[in-house]
């Protein structure tokens, strides 16, 4: 995973979509990274086919066109469905910091599409996933959830 990533993982995840010939497509992080610390982005896009699709998109001004395309409130409800099941992850009394916002870690709008794809592939009602899904040609019939 160090080598899709460019780095360690700081915390454990599990592989939640691959392709069909195995190979990891989106891993889900745990809400606390090792040493405590808040991870706000459940879902990770570690794909690098499907990375470079939506890099492609959103250089070409598919952040903005995203959100028009979704409209706020839509968005504001799905960052809401996001945080809620990241949180719902943290033990109970957690005394530390813990994450924040929704999607990508942000409350509004929309910070990076790779994540919205992320949580949409692996199964969330992500209104930006679904919306890049259809721009760009994701090879969707190569994907199976872990």
């Amino acid at each position: 995973m160090a080598g899709l990533l460019g780095r360690a993982p700081g915390g454990d995840f599990t592989v939640v979509v691959r392709r069909t010939d195995g190979g990891p497509v989106v891993i889900a992080n745990d809400p606390l990274l090792r040493d405590g610390r808040p991870m706000p982005t459940r879902y990770w896009l570690v794909d690098p086919e499907i990375r470079s699709l939506v890099g492609r998109l959103e250089s070409q001004g598919g952040v903005q066109q995203a959100e028009s395309a979704v409209g706020a409130e839509v968005l504001e409800q799905a960052h809401a469905r996001y945080a809620r099941e990241r949180d719902a992850l943290i033990p109970t009394g957690w005394p530390g910091p813990r994450p924040h916002g929704g999607v990508g870690g942000t409350r509004r709008g929309v910070k990076c599409l790779h994540a919205h794809v992320a949580w949409w592939l692996a199964g969330g009602e992500d209104p930006v996933g679904r919306w890049v899904s259809e721009q760009v040609a994701l090879p969707v019939a190569d994907l199976a959830p872990a």
